[in-house]
């Protein structure tokens, strides 16, 4: 064999090694992607207006606004959701539609002083993927200086507020997470510093390397006394961590969406975290379906990364 066939053969088989190795280096790529997202979770919160007759009488009641709230939410894709203003209606609509998840956190109406209405019965219920998580534990507090009193106010507050709180054992992961939702008062900063102070109280007995998530409409914005109180007590905002120092646009448009008639707002919806967790994504979501707004709230979303 001559020197030009033995260097033409090692090429050949120089090249076809290359080639082979082509596949598994994809694969490599592959699995550090689902990897990566594995090691990520995705969370929204959202304000979903509860069911009041002078909506329905606009066009914009829960009936009208059902189907576009649904469908912008599955469009997320969510491992973790925490709901404010949910009446009893809107939640089995939640549970019916959303099979996807579990649903915990609705104790009412028969846990409140009023039977009817918007007074003292909007809740903030949690879904989560039964895929991606286990429940280990969960519980649900008043917002009052007697929290596990039903229906107690303290400190001015408009009506009664609660939170609800999931444990959980991810999956993918098998790391435990813990998620809190709230809603505070939409009157009283009194009441909504108070009402903060329980739920930051109750988060703080966990240790510090815990991953929690705490989501809400905090009826405040960030130059208020009730962030500085969240951030002073070691959560971190997912928005600021991802945009740094842009000013947010305001999550409540009262129907009007990007229509410049409408009052300019803060930003006041938010997703915390606190342990071993980083924001990598944050976006104010201004999805309509069929021309709909999904609610008076631009809904929020964060993906935050493990540690």
């Amino acid at each position: 064999m001559s020197h030009s066939e033995n260097n033409n053969r090692r090429a050949f088989f120089k090249k076809l090694g290359l080639l082979a190795s082509l596949p598994i280096l994809g694969q490599f790529d592959l699995h550090a992607e689902e990897s990566s997202r594995s090691n990520q979770i995705k969370v929204l919160t959202c304000n979903i207006r509860v069911d009041l007759e002078e909506d329905a009488a606009k066009g914009l009641g829960w009936k009208d606004r059902r189907e576009a709230c649904l469908a912008v939410i599955k469009r997320q894709k969510a491992d973790l959701i925490g709901f404010q203003e949910v009446l009893k209606g809107q939640f089995l609509d939640l549970k019916e539609q959303l099979t996807d998840y579990f649903a915990f956190g609705f104790d009412g109406p028969e846990m409140d002083q009023y039977k009817e209405g918007y007074h003292g019965i909007a809740k903030n219920p949690i879904l989560f993927s039964k895929k991606r998580f286990e429940l280990l534990a969960a519980s649900a507090y008043w917002l009052s200086e007697t929290p596990l009193k039903a229906g107690s106010m303290s400190w001015g507050s408009a009506r009664a507020r609660n939170a609800v709180n999931v444990r959980l054992l991810d999956k993918k992961t098998k790391r435990e997470i813990r998620l809190s939702n709230l809603h505070l008062d939409h009157i009283s900063n009194e009441a909504k510093e108070g009402q903060i102070k329980v739920v930051l109280g109750d988060a703080a007995q966990y240790q510090a390397d815990f991953p929690q998530v705490l989501t809400g409409d905090f009826n405040v914005g960030m130059d208020s006394n009730v962030y500085r109180d969240v951030m002073e007590a070691g959560w971190k905002d997912s928005y600021v961590q991802v945009k740094g120092d842009e000013i947010p646009e305001g999550t409540t448009h009262g129907f009007k969406g990007d229509n410049p008639s409408r009052k300019k707002s803060k930003k006041i919806d938010f997703i915390f975290m606190k342990g071993p967790l980083k924001a990598v994504e944050t976006n104010i979501i201004k999805d309509s379906y069929k021309g709909m707004l999904p609610s008076d709230h631009y809904f929020v979303s964060a993906v935050l990364e493990y540690q």
